[in-house]
């Protein structure tokens, strides 16, 4: 990897940190139902990876800068993970399945709703 690659991953994941972080403390998230904010970005994130992948970029330069720098930052899977063990460990079995729930089957829907957009436009 070259020093123009490694720039173009530092400059997207600095750009999805600061988005996240943001989001997580800066945005409040009213829903009807109990949503957090890691759930929202890891949501947000599959529908710009939707919407990436439909648009089939070809630039090496591009895929660094979004997928790899930007997207793998503003979404966290360890955050994910350690949401999931703080509800088990807190014996929150409900809320643990629909927090599980939530965040893979909605990150799926929403990268497919992504994807779909871009491919019927």
């Amino acid at each position: 990897m070259d020093l123009i690659s490694i720039v173009y991953v530092l400059l997207g994941s600095t750009v999805g940190l600061v988005l996240r972080m943001f989001f997580k403390y800066k945005v409040p998230i009213k829903t009807g139902f109990y949503i957090n904010t890691t759930s929202v970005v890891n949501i947000l994130a599959s529908f710009f990876l939707g919407i990436l992948v439909a648009l089939e970029p070809i630039n090496q330069n591009f895929l660094l800068l979004f997928y790899v720098g930007f997207l793998g930052c503003f979404s966290t899977f360890s955050s994910f993970v350690y949401d999931l063990f703080v509800l088990f460990q807190s014996k929150q079995f409900i809320r643990l399945f629909f927090h599980y729930f939530e965040v893979i089957v909605l990150s799926f829907l929403f990268f497919y709703l992504g994807y779909y957009l871009i491919k019927i436009f």
